[in-house]
């Protein structure tokens, strides 16, 4: 379960959870016993096991006996527990790798206080403790290690079970579905009629995988549902901060702050919203044409639109605690997405598309948000130069991917690294053009005027010397020379 549950909801939860005739691999009932290496240990083994049993989460439950499952009550109070001198949640979220969503639920039924510690099963490697492994067997917590046979099976459920089709929310009704999910943008975006009755609504969701019929006839919500129609991405709280962040800067750092919005829609839901709210916070640049003096955006919004789709498409959900975010300075806008790329940065536009959530893609490139042939990068570079702007920028850190976006620069106020990106990037455009690179085009690209060739000659030297491009035939003339990417 991953909404936010009301009193009510925990007491009913409690009530089917003690109808079990005995503690299984992914529940655990204890009534006292708060031990803070105990219950990290159980976090690792319960969250491995309800993964490889395909269960959505796991569960520790205080106040009810082990033997009988009867309602005692407990002393447990986790908001208040401090161990090491710190808080207890805190202390086990810096214990647990990688960080999975778990959570402390406190309240009281007929006068008594209960806690249920409610934990995300594994999504992509198993969880760790302290830097070991546990596993549940029977109703026993063992060293992952040493159940060789469950390990192996634990790894290929992960390799089975891609991110989109796991759980989001489990045993839904058909209200709380039509509740949950923004059900009318779906039909208006894949270009269907909005059926007149649940059943139809419910089919049409169930045949693209949004949701999956459970076997108790309740409905269970994928990740692909979620991600794409939440209409309020909070409702599922491992997917909370996967959400679209937008960050407003004064000036060319991130010293001040101007505005900070969290996204809340789902990403198909709220994607044309999103494009229009970015545009709205963008400078404007002023540009002198014909006598004419007008204002533009800084970037063209095709652009934008390719990179944040990028973003959207390319994380690394396993990455927790992270999602997607847009900043956006006076001189540039970086879009930052969870999870280091599938292919060099260097060969995004030559690189046959590749996806680590293809179903996510596959959905966006349905509905016209993304592009079907992975030439999204070439539309980004090849517009950038339409319009005379620096080269963008793709980066790698540890765990994030940023592509950078360069507002208007004059070519006298460009440095030798934007000089170079822009030659390495307008022959990686030309190449797979099928065009060639050479002075003239370069010279275009950079708005330089021809009497100043030799310029522009020494800046293809310089990314020549740096190893980005190559002569396609080093033995023609200098007037002759063209020029291709160090790959081709």
């Amino acid at each position: 379960m991953s909404i936010q549950l009301s009193t009510e909801q925990l007491a009913n939860l409690l009530r089917e959870l003690c109808k079990l005739p005995k503690e299984t691999e992914w529940i655990e009932f204890k009534l006292n016993n708060d031990d803070p290496q105990m219950i990290g240990e159980y976090i690792s083994a319960l969250a491995n096991s309800a993964a490889l049993l395909g269960k959505q989460s796991a569960y520790v439950v205080w106040g009810v006996a082990d033997a009988d499952h009867a309602l005692h009550g407990t002393d447990f109070k986790p908001s208040t527990a401090r161990h090491k001198q710190q808080e207890l949640e805190s202390w086990l979220l810096q214990k647990i790798t990688p960080k999975i969503h778990f959570q402390f639920l406190e309240f009281s039924v007929e006068e008594l206080a209960f806690v249920i510690l409610e934990i995300a099963a594994a999504n992509h490697t198993p969880v760790q403790f302290d830097g070991v492994e546990y596993i549940r067997v029977g109703s026993y917590t063992k060293k992952l290690k040493d159940h060789s046979a469950k390990e192996r099976e634990l790894w290929r459920m992960f390799d089975r079970v891609p991110f989109e089709r796991q759980i989001a929310a489990d045993n839904q009704s058909s209200e709380q579905i039509l509740n949950l999910l923004d059900y009318p943008a779906y039909f208006d975006l894949v270009k269907l009629p909005l059926p007149d009755n649940r059943a139809g609504i419910l089919s049409g969701l169930e045949a693209d995988g949004l949701i999956v019929k459970s076997d108790s006839g309740q409905w269970h919500i994928a990740n692909l549902g979620a991600v794409l129609f939440a209409r309020k991405l909070e409702y599922f709280s491992h997917l909370s901060r996967k959400a679209v962040r937008v960050v407003l800067y004064r000036g060319n750092s991130r010293v001040e702050t101007i505005r900070e919005i969290p996204g809340t829609k789902g990403y198909a839901t709220g994607f044309e919203g999103l494009i229009g709210f970015i545009n709205n916070l963008l400078p404007e640049n002023e540009v002198i044409g014909q006598a004419l003096r007008k204002s533009v955006p800084m970037f063209p919004e095709l652009a934008i639109r390719e990179l944040v789709a990028n973003a959207l498409i390319h994380q690394d959900f396993a990455l927790t605690g992270t999602g997607p975010m847009i900043e956006i300075f006076n001189d540039r806008m970086e879009i930052t997405n969870p999870g280091i790329p599938l292919v060099d940065t260097q060969r995004f536009l030559d690189s046959p598309p590749r996806s680590r959530n293809e179903a996510l893609a596959s959905f966006l490139r349905r509905i016209g948000i993304c592009e079907e042939r992975g030439s999204g990068i070439d539309k980004v570079v090849s517009l950038t130069e339409f319009y005379q702007l620096p080269a963008p920028a793709f980066e790698v850190t540890t765990e994030h991917t940023r592509a950078i976006l360069f507002g208007h620069k004059d070519f006298k106020d460009m440095d030798k690294e934007d000089r170079i990106r822009a030659c390495y990037l307008h022959c990686c455009l030309k190449y797979v053009n099928r065009e060639s690179m050479n002075n003239t085009s370069f010279r275009d690209r950079l708005g330089v005027d021809v009497k100043n060739s030799a310029m522009v000659s020494r800046i293809i030297k310089q990314a020549t010397d740096a190893g980005v491009i190559r002569p396609y035939d080093a033995d023609a003339g200098t007037k002759a020379m063209r020029y291709v990417p160090f790959w081709a």
